[in-house]
């Protein structure tokens, strides 16, 4: 870390460069024209350096000072963006802000959350992707991800921790009733089950076998590439899925979704919301994650 004489000094010659006068630098400092100088002096000691050509009228920039101040004025603008983003009177998002988000996730609670936010602020503008494959955040030029599940590539990126999210297995009443309720992993076999599929393979389930966390591969009936038309055909009674509790809380309060072989529950899933790292926090993405962790607190 620099000690704090350094910034000051560093300080001081930007104001110097830019002024093209250690006079007019003293007064926009508000300090003596002599402890300017005694500032240059110090850095360009230290920095083993000429910074400045003097004369008795006017100083110019060497060719080390020019690399110099071109570097310092640049971090020294970083840091000025970066604090106001985090005032208070740059908290309004504007701009536009894209999104990926799960299919379910994304149409069941972060559509509605986004939309909210675009009706409080109408100079944001959205541009809302949904899918279920991973996705490059730099690479295709997204703002914000929110993913489920362990994060394996984190290079360049920033992940906040959402919540952790319980997985559970559902039917609908009527599947239920014909098929009958299974009460171990075997009796999947006999069962119909709604799996996702990527990159034309079904996904298997998570399951808690024995106090170990293991991969199941159940009959594969139904293969659907969208997590919200899962969730639909369950309720429609074509068979048994797997999905985060909370996009099926609903179902499950109104009774149209049953949970089933709780005793093989998963350990909770981490939930992440990730952006590519920069400088500094852009007020469209922060504010974006301040809401999903404020309704994330909510889940069960």
């Amino acid at each position: 870390m620099l000690p704090t004489d350094t910034l000051q000094g560093v300080l001081t010659f930007v104001v110097a460069a830019r002024a093209q006068s250690f006079t007019e630098a003293a007064e926009r400092l508000g300090i003596s024209k002599s402890a300017v100088g005694k500032a240059i002096a110090r850095l360009e000691e230290r920095l083993g350096t000429q910074l400045f050509h003097r004369s008795t009228r006017r100083i110019s920039l060497t060719a080390d000072g020019e690399a110099y101040f071109a570097a310092c004025s640049t971090g020294l603008e970083e840091i000025s963006a970066a604090e106001r983003g985090l005032g208070p009177g740059d908290r309004e998002p504007s701009g536009r802000l894209r999104v990926d988000m799960p299919v379910a996730f994304g149409r069941r609670v972060g559509a509605p959350l986004l939309f909210e936010i675009a009706q409080k602020y109408p100079a944001l503008q959205l541009n809302i992707t949904f899918s279920d494959h991973l996705v490059d955040p730099i690479e295709e030029g997204i703002d914000l991800l929110v993913r489920f599940g362990e994060l394996k590539d984190t290079h360049g990126l920033v992940a906040r921790l959402l919540t952790r999210q319980r997985w559970v297995i559902c039917a609908a009443p009527s599947y239920l009733a014909r098929a009958g309720e299974p009460k171990s992993l075997a009796d999947l076999a006999t069962h119909h089950c709604i799996v996702g599929h990527r990159r034309g393979q079904p996904l298997s389930w998570r399951v808690n076998l024995k106090g170990e966390k293991v991969r199941y591969a159940p009959p594969s009936t139904h293969q659907i590439g969208d997590g919200e038309v899962m969730i639909t055909g369950a309720v429609a009674g074509i068979g048994l899925c797997q999905m985060p509790r909370a996009l099926l809380e609903d179902d499950i309060k109104a009774g149209r979704l049953v949970e089933v072989l709780q005793e093989f529950e998963p350990e909770a899933v981490d939930v992440h919301a990730v952006w590519p790292k920069v400088s500094h926090l852009r007020p469209k993405v922060r504010y974006a994650v301040d809401e999903l962790v404020k309704i994330c607190q909510g889940w069960s």
